[in-house]
């Protein structure tokens, strides 16, 4: 298939390239940086022109992948009107170029915290969200994103599959993702903080698995359907850090990873809006595309240490 990444030189996005060329797919990456590799082909876009979203999104592409945007919560706090020309008014322009190019499907990176508007504790894709819930820029700009596949389908036909992903780790990781931060402070004999009292709980998910999840959506069964793409297990904040904590070997000196005890964990007021977690499932991708997680939490922290001590080759 030919298959368009917007946001291909990203943290997940670059692995999902990975996978798409394993594959034996023709990938296109869209994206303002460089790709990781270099056998691939690389356009420059800016979803927020639609001109000229329209005009790169030519080429007969399959199926068109969008995981530009501003996914750093932080940062959407703090450029609350930016967040959404990217994460909304971005991912209308990419369905408005897909349906004037006539583009098979698009595939939209959302994520769980779509759940924070959920009153259950245990969901899935059925779950119905209430939007009077709203308490983050992040998770309405995500729903206004789903919001518009659907519609776009309705009204244009225009096909899609949304994914609703996990919190990603391993191998890339933007530097202000948690377990990222917590492996350098770690390394550097620098505390780690956890804001709240560290119960909030995630079904972290190992980016590879992730990117298998993402290929398999490209499968007929996943056409309009939504997909919620998690880890084995619910992990406490608290547990990453421990976890972090146990696994950060000597850097300098090379050794195996073994316990740091000089690292402190410290605690600090909750963040405004922060997701407390909820138990997704994710039996739909597995009993209809045939994907689940396979990298438990403690090998894949093993897997992004080694990487990050080497050097981030």
């Amino acid at each position: 298939m030919k298959i368009g990444v917007i946001g291909g030189s990203g943290f997940i996005g670059s692995h999902i390239v990975d996978k798409l060329i394993e594959q034996e797919h023709e990938v296109t990456v869209f994206d303002i940086m460089k790709p990781h590799r270099e056998d691939v082909r690389h356009l420059y876009i800016d979803i927020t022109d639609l001109s000229k979203t329209a005009v790169a999104l030519t080429g007969n592409f399959d199926a068109v992948y969008l995981l530009a945007a501003m996914a750093d919560v932080n940062d959407v706090y703090k450029n609350p009107v930016e967040a959404g020309e990217i994460n909304i008014l971005g991912v209308a322009n990419v369905l408005e170029a897909a349906r004037r190019n006539e583009i098979g499907r698009v595939i939209l990176a959302s994520t769980v915290w779509v759940y924070g508007l959920s009153s259950e504790k245990a969901v899935d894709e059925s779950t119905p969200l209430h939007i009077e819930k709203a308490d983050h820029v992040y998770t309405s700009s995500k729903v206004a994103a789903e919001l518009y596949c659907q519609s776009y389908k309705r009204l244009y036909n225009q096909n899609f599959t949304i994914l609703r992903y996990g919190i990603p780790y391993g191998p890339r990781a933007r530097g202000g993702t948690v377990v990222a931060i917590f492996v350098r402070k770690a390394l550097n004999g620098e505390p780690l903080t956890i804001f709240g009292d560290g119960s909030q709980y995630r079904n972290f998910i190992y980016v590879e698995d992730l990117a298998e999840g993402n290929v398999a959506a490209l499968k007929g069964a996943a056409e309009n359907q939504t997909y919620n793409l998690e880890g084995m297990r619910p992990i406490t904040v608290r547990e990453v850090a421990e976890t972090v904590k146990k696994l950060v070997g000597d850097e300098k000196e090379g050794k195996e990873v073994k316990e740091v005890k000089e690292v402190k964990i410290e605690y600090k007021e909750e963040r405004p809006g922060d997701f407390e977690g909820k138990t997704v499932s994710a039996e739909k991708a597995k009993k209809e595309l045939g994907w689940w997680p396979k990298v438990d939490f403690e090998e894949g922290v093993r897997r992004y240490i080694k990487w990050y001590v080497k050097g981030s080759e």
